[in-house]
C-alpha cells in the first residue's frame, strides 16, 4: 500500500502525480470504445519493457503522434508517417512497435464486431474473481487473458502477449485488482 494525499492506493500507485492521478481517475474503471481500447492496447504494448510511468508521462505525444488512436487514421500511416513517428522524441521510438501499432489498426478494421465487443468478451465474472488482498496476488496472467491473445493474434494483431493482455484487462475495468485497503477497492 502507498499513502498520498491522505489516502490508501495501492502500492504500485506511489507519489509521483501521474501515477495517483491515473490510479485515481482511470486504472480498473469500465472503458468501452473502439478508440478508447484501440488507444490503450496501442500503450500497454508500447510500455511492455518499461514503465508505465514513462508511458503516462508520454501519453499526450502519443496520441497526438498516432492521430488520436482512431484506427482508421493508423490504418492510412505509410513507410513516411512510420520515419516520423521514428523521429518523435515525445514517443517511445521502437520500430517494431510502431509498425506493430500502425499493423494493428489495420486488423482491427477488419474484424466483424467492434473492438471494444471482442475485448470484453474476455472479461471474467466479476462474482468469480477474487479481491487481492497485497500486490503479490495480483496475477500478471490469466486463463482469459491467454485466450485474449490467442484470439487477438489468431486475427492478425501484434504484440498482444498474454501479459499485456492483461494488463489491459485491468485497465480498461474488465478484472478489478485494486488490493484490500485501497479507497478504490471500497469505492469500486
Amino acid at each position: 500500500m502507498s499513502e498520498c494525499n491522505g489516502r490508501q492506493r495501492c502500492g504500485w500507485a506511489g507519489t509521483a502525480p501521474e501515477y495517483v492521478a491515473y490510479h485515481d481517475e482511470e486504472w480498473g474503471r469500465p472503458l468501452r470504445g473502439v478508440v478508447a481500447m484501440f488507444e490503450r492496447l496501442s500503450l500497454e504494448a508500447f510500455q511492455s519493457g518499461l514503465s508505465w510511468l514513462v508511458i503516462l508521462r508520454k501519453r499526450p505525444a502519443f496520441r497526438t503522434a498516432f492521430a488520436g488512436f482512431d484506427p482508421a487514421a493508423v490504418a492510412r500511416f505509410d513507410d513516411a508517417d512510420v520515419g516520423r513517428l521514428l523521429a518523435d522524441a515525445g514517443i517511445v521510438r521502437n520500430r517494431a512497435k510502431i509498425e506493430a501499432t500502425v499493423h494493428n489498426a489495420r486488423r482491427v478494421l477488419d474484424l466483424e464486431n467492434p473492438l471494444d465487443e471482442l475485448l470484453w468478451s474476455f472479461a471474467p465474472d466479476p462474482a468469480v474473481h477474487r479481491r487481492p488482498v497485497t500486490l503479490a496476488e495480483v496475477p500478471a496472467t490469466s486463463t482469459e487473458s491467454v485466450a485474449m491473445a490467442r484470439e487477438l493474434k489468431r486475427r492478425g494483431l501484434r504484440f498482444v502477449g498474454p501479459t499485456t493482455c492483461y494488463a489491459l484487462m485491468q485497465a480498461a475495468g474488465m478484472v478489478d485488482d485494486h488490493v484490500q485497503g485501497c479507497w478504490r477497492a471500497a469505492t469500486g
